[in-house]
């Protein structure tokens, strides 16, 4: 299932935004051309990802500096040891969809 999200223009170049999606915190960001959706919680204590720092494909949680990669998932630096939930994003036109179920399966800290 894919849920219209927003216009192209609304999702942001190096930083993310947070959107409501079928119940999930989920936030999208630009990278170059490409947009990705991720997880809006930090899985070592729930902070706001959207909130930290994105360097590249990298977002750094603002509470205690874990990382992922916002293209998998992977954890990339500790605190963290569980991945974030990664979203399959689709775009049409100048509108932006998102499969609100993260690839492979699981929700962990996705708020599902």
């Amino acid at each position: 299932m894919w849920v219209h999200v927003a216009a192209l223009e609304e999702i942001p170049v190096g930083s993310a935004k947070v959107f409501l999606v079928e119940g999930r915190a989920i936030a999208l960001t630009r990278v170059g051309d490409q947009v990705f959706a991720f997880g809006d919680i930090c899985t070592h204590d729930g902070g706001p990802l959207a909130e930290g720092k994105l360097e590249g494909y990298v977002i750094q949680c603002p509470r205690h500096g874990a990382r992922f990669d916002i293209r998998t998932g992977r954890v990339l630096r500790l605190p963290a040891v569980v991945p974030i939930p990664v979203y399959e994003v689709r775009v049409e036109g100048d509108q932006v969809w998102v499969n609100p179920e993260p690839k492979g399966g699981s929700s962990p800290g996705g708020g599902g």
